[in-house]
């Protein structure tokens, strides 16, 4: 049993804690945050202060679920105390220098430093991989992901659940869409040239709330992000896929609806197949946050190599900074790969 210590108690934390409660060979033996209420609201040891955690319930891996700015001096703490793998939200530390500090401190010391960046584990996108990998849609030459999540209208926008979005001077790009980054390089590799066009629709939002971005990826495919957070899609639940998505090839196509649900539709065909069914499981995304750290769990035990460690995810804080100087030069701008 890998004993586990989460740091932060608010509000995405929860999806965290219940998933190191289902997950075998794991067991959670703390949660701190500086507000130790919100840590006593937990179901586990609860702390005021990281060094108490790591010093009084001896964790061996670290959930770090706390705001970019304390991401740094967390995973210092935490190798400073002999702590071998970390898991760090996104989005990952407050700029490329910091992370790629953070990233050359990890290797030097030899631990294993993954970015919790889950929707490339969402059983959708999981499936739709499977399906390129196989054939099913033949040479992989475009998609598009259209994201309504409908949440951000109106003066109170965001302040029920995440009153912070309204202040984020980047917002959609730097908390969102860099889900899509990692989940388009996830399925067609590493992007390679950007153009965007970035906007605010809601004037309560400091940042931008819509974006129409264009990725050139390897061997030629193209991606499409075209994302209003201001408009919703068909699906009772608007959070669960957030949007709709096709994924086309030269033999056929794979929908992605709503529900979570993927159709397989050959070229030339007016009939589809169902490859994964609605998601009924009623947690966010599909239990992506329990299917990524049952991956971390996984792969210590040796059983997959790990996927989204730091070094390989500092393209994706490439491919943002290069989004954002591509919407104020107003022209396609490449992805660094140094």
């Amino acid at each position: 049993m890998i004993r586990v210590g989460c740091l932060g108690a608010g509000y995405f934390s929860q999806f965290h804690i219940d998933a190191w409660q289902r997950i075998d060979g794991a067991t959670l033996v703390g949660v701190a945050d500086t507000d130790l209420t919100k840590a006593q609201a937990t179901p586990a040891p609860a702390f005021g202060a990281l060094d108490d955690m790591l010093s009084h319930a001896t964790p061996e891996l670290l959930d770090i679920i706390i705001p970019p700015a304390g991401h740094a001096r967390a995973i210092r703490t935490a190798i400073k105390a002999g702590i071998k793998t970390i898991i760090c939200q996104k989005p990952f530390c407050t700029s490329l220098a910091e992370a790629e500090d953070i990233v050359a401190l990890a290797d030097e010391k030899d631990i294993t430093l993954i970015v919790h960046e889950n929707f490339r584990f969402q059983p959708w996108y999981r499936t739709i991989k499977a399906a390129i990998d196989n054939g099913d849609i033949g040479t992989p030459l475009q998609a598009t992901f259209r994201l309504r999540p409908g949440d951000g209208q109106g003066p109170d926008a965001y302040l029920a659940r995440q009153p912070y979005f309204q202040k984020m001077d980047r917002f959609l790009i730097h908390e969102t869409g860099v889900h899509w980054v990692d989940t388009f390089r996830y399925l067609f590799g590493d992007p390679t040239a950007v153009y965007a066009d970035l906007r605010r629709v809601n004037p309560v939002i400091a940042g931008e709330d819509a974006a129409v971005l264009l990725f050139d990826h390897p061997n030629g495919v193209r991606t499409i992000f075209d994302a209003n957070r201001c408009l919703d899609h068909a699906a009772e639940n608007t959070r669960c896929t957030m949007g709709e998505g096709l994924f086309e090839g030269d033999k056929g196509t794979l929908s992605l609806f709503g529900d979570g649900s993927v159709h397989l539709r050959a070229f030339g065909s007016q009939d589809s197949q169902v490859l994964l069914a609605p998601d009924k499981s009623g947690t966010f995304g599909g239990d992506c946050t329990y299917h990524l750290q049952s991956h971390v769990i996984a792969a210590l035990q040796g059983l997959a190599p790990f996927e989204n460690t730091a070094a390989a995810y500092l393209i994706v804080i490439k491919t943002e900074q290069a989004i954002y100087s591509s919407a104020e030069h107003q022209k396609k701008v490449v992805v660094s790969s140094q």
